[in-house]
């Protein structure tokens, strides 16, 4: 194995399910550390020893939700929570408190890898084609492409790895309306299906940050039927 090759947090109480999913991401180049209960999982999560973590709902000791929820107050780690098909509810709370995205179980393999290799890509500068501006700007607001910063008036805003991309398409758009498809596709590398209601909840996240940390001089307008555009004054 690489020694540069990504490092991958499972954490999921399903032993048998465990152990074939990391034998499987093991077989993709990935180095995988698999946890079984949400409070050793939480210890290892802050550690900032790894590239992303695939995080199951349904845990002992500490479930998934609160996991995520206490690790989003310190760590903007790409996180993909493994939901049971069907129990929106439960991938909604997740986005909400910062989950970049889920896969349902019963999990494919396949599937989780796509995710998780669209999340690193999404979470790092791009090393091919044309370099992209150093640089946005709108305002106040500042966004530090290549370090993944934004800034109002200096101050940062903290936002998780989905976030930031949707601001980056958001601010790419500037006065024309950015399309749910288009921010899903651009934002969170995937096409977006009608029932999915990821964007929508990844957006509310990032403007309540933007009008807290700019006292309403940053905010997302919503464009019914079509999409979101960024005001800033």
């Amino acid at each position: 194995m690489e020694e540069d090759a990504k490092r991958i947090l499972l954490i999921d109480d399903d032993l048998e399910l465990g152990a074939m999913l990391g034998e499987y991401l093991e077989s993709e180049g990935f180095r995988v550390e698999i946890v079984a209960d949400g409070l050793a999982g939480m210890q290892r999560a802050v550690s900032g020893e790894h590239d992303a973590i695939v995080l199951d709902i349904m845990l002992p000791r500490l479930n998934g939700i609160e996991l995520l929820r206490q690790l989003r107050e310190t760590n903007e780690v790409p996180v993909i929570m493994l939901s049971a098909r069907g129990d929106e509810v439960d991938k909604v709370i997740g986005l909400e408190l910062g989950a970049d995205d889920y896969v349902a179980k019963p999990c494919y393999p396949r599937e989780l890898v796509a995710r998780i290799r669209a999340n690193l890509r999404r979470h790092q500068p791009s090393e091919r084609g044309a370099p992209a501006p150093a640089m946005l700007t709108a305002g106040r607001l500042e966004v530090q492409v290549a370090a993944r910063k934004a800034l109002w008036q200096g101050k940062p805003v903290e936002l998780t790895a989905s976030e930031f991309n949707i601001l980056l398409v958001l601010l790419r758009a500037g006065e024309a309306v950015a399309t749910k498809d288009d921010l899903s596709l651009r934002g969170l590398g995937r096409p977006r299906q009608s029932y999915d209601r990821s964007v929508d909840v990844h957006v509310s996240n990032l403007r309540i940050k933007l009008e807290a940390v700019s006292q309403g001089g940053a905010r997302v307008e919503t464009i019914r039927g079509v999409g979101y555009r960024l005001q800033v004054k």
